[in-house]
């Protein structure tokens, strides 16, 4: 799986496939395509934005709902 020039770390590496499974999920609720082989730097900075900023939205969310003391959405 090309990373490019990926710099960012995980705070808990255990939970990358996770946070790539999340990621497709959003992206295919944004209408955007997720890659095959996992590489982002062929799409435009408009869609990886949408995509980061709609996984940020979800994760305030879901943080929101469990503060409030609700129930999680998945």
């Amino acid at each position: 799986m090309a990373l490019g020039q990926k710099r960012n770390k995980l705070v808990v590496p255990e939970a990358y496939k996770a946070m790539e499974q999340f990621k497709n999920e959003v992206a295919k609720e944004v209408g955007i395509q997720a890659p095959a082989d996992g590489y982002w730097g062929n799409y435009s900075s408009r869609d990886c934005g949408a995509v980061g900023g709609h996984m940020v939205r979800k994760m305030i969310e879901d943080y929101q709902r469990r503060a409030a003391g609700g129930t999680t959405t998945q």
